[in-house]
């Protein structure tokens, strides 16, 4: 569940989303990424992050965009 992975509460980075139990923005591994460094690198710099944390966010994400895009092509057709 995206549960175990994001979380946002007013009390922690005033509802900033978040690596779930640490309070490392999620966009900061975005920023990472677009910026051409690895997610290694950014595990290195944010070790209360599990690899797996980022492996199921990323996951979450492709399914958005996937579902959205084929929702979006048969509507289109």
């Amino acid at each position: 569940m995206i549960s175990e992975v994001i979380t946002i509460s007013p009390e922690i980075q005033s509802g900033t989303p978040v690596f779930a139990s640490t309070r490392v923005p999620i966009k900061i591994l975005f920023d990472y990424l677009k910026g051409g460094d690895s997610i290694e690198e950014f595990l290195h710099d944010f070790p209360s992050v599990r690899k797996e944390q980022v492996v199921q966010l990323l996951e979450f994400f492709e399914h958005i965009v996937t579902f959205n895009l084929t929702s979006h092509e048969k509507s289109a057709a």
